[in-house]
């Protein structure tokens, strides 16, 4: 017997959580709600969903930052729902890796097509990249957005955590400077190196052995960082 989709709903309106997990629930899925990011992210980290519907206006962190830290491991269908209806929006939202874009109001039986459309695209069985990554005694659980050497949390700045989690999340890729300087800054900062250059040794000492001789960030001359999972 096949197992139902899992949808997480994230709103900060109570009325459309009530309403999406009636109707999708009478729809035969499975149905998980949380009125805020943080709520949000934990949930999905514990169980992950197969479709995510999001708002981007939330009460904490807002959407586009969920979508953000979920892309850091999962790359599971988004669908974001918002009374935000520019094409700036729009756009940004796609770029944080949303999948999908509806305006509120919504019609339901649109929403139930597009949630139909996400599944056939996505292939469940294959939507979630592996949540942790191990180095060495370094693991780094892209969920919780946890870090930890022989046991022991390392505590990592944000930017810090979102550099690692997106070399850990390439492991043993070569990613370019302008890359990660896309992804962890802004496009804007794309040729800014020496922003990367010091994130990296801020990263070597809390993480390598000898930061002189780092065993898991490597530097690939002239063009960027490999990061070398176990």
């Amino acid at each position: 017997m096949s197992t139902a989709p899992h949808i997480l709903v994230i709103d900060d309106e109570p009325q459309i959580l009530r309403a999406l997990k009636t109707i999708l629930g009478e729809k035969k899925f499975k149905v998980t709600t949380a009125a805020n990011g943080e709520e949000g992210l934990a949930l999905a980290a514990a169980n992950p969903p197969d479709i995510v519907i999001l708002d981007l206006g939330l009460p904490d962190i807002d959407g586009f930052e969920v979508c953000s830290q979920l892309r850091e491991w999962t790359q599971c269908p988004i669908i974001v729902l918002s009374v935000r209806e520019s094409e700036r929006d729009k756009v940004a939202a796609l770029d944080k890796g949303a999948d999908d874009y509806l305006v509120k109001p919504f019609g339901i039986e649109e929403l139930l097509a597009r949630v139909r459309v996400a599944l056939r695209h996505a292939g469940r069985a294959t939507t979630n990249k592996e949540t942790k990554v191990t180095a060495g005694s370094i693991v780094i659980d892209l969920a919780w957005h946890r870090v930890t050497r022989d046991g022991e949390e390392v505590k990592l700045t944000a930017t810090e955590y979102k550099l690692l989690a997106y070399l850990a999340a390439n492991a043993r890729r070569v990613l370019t400077h302008q890359a990660i300087l896309t992804h962890v800054w802004d496009p804007a900062d794309a040729d800014h190196v020496e922003y990367l250059r010091v994130y990296m040794r801020q990263l070597r000492k809390k993480l390598e052995a000898d930061p002189e001789r780092p065993d898991f960030i490597i530097t690939e001359p002239g063009v960027g960082y490999r990061f070398l999972a176990d």
